[in-house]
């Protein structure tokens, strides 16, 4: 079962990740990436690797002051193995919120292939930004 992230972000609905888990400082979203996002080595490419991770990391740290957003301060990335997925299985992301000021929060995150390898782990430094309400556009 999917949980709504909260906030409307357009790239993660493009990439299709689903939100899994959003609690108590943990996150775990669900990825199966398809062939556009694949590199020349036919396996996921790193940029969305590292996007699953950043937004894994970031619901970890909204998950304990859900409503507010968040911007990514800095993040480290280490590769260990190609993300593979069998056909239908999915990528999958795990965030945990590590450390936490009124202002910062200090993450880890990790993304397994369908047969639960690590592929890669990220550590990130998050700030918490109070959310933007849409505007409706003006008819002037």
């Amino acid at each position: 079962m999917s949980i709504p992230f909260g906030a409307h972000i357009p790239f993660v609905h493009h990439l299709g990740f689903t939100l899994e888990k959003f609690e108590g400082g943990e996150s775990e979203l669900l990825y199966a990436p398809r062939a556009e996002h694949h590199n020349s080595f036919d396996v996921t490419h790193g940029g969305a690797v590292m996007t699953l991770l950043d937004v894994v990391m970031a619901t970890a740290a909204r998950s304990v002051e859900q409503d507010m957003g968040v911007v990514t301060i800095e993040m480290k990335t280490s590769f260990m193995r190609p993300a593979k997925v069998a056909p239908g299985d999915k990528l999958v992301g795990r965030g945990l919120l590590q450390h936490r000021t009124r202002s910062m929060a200090f993450t880890e995150g990790r993304i397994y292939d369908s047969a639960g390898q690590l592929c890669a782990m990220a550590t990130g430094t998050f700030k918490y930004v109070a959310r933007r309400v849409a505007q409706s556009p003006s008819t002037d």
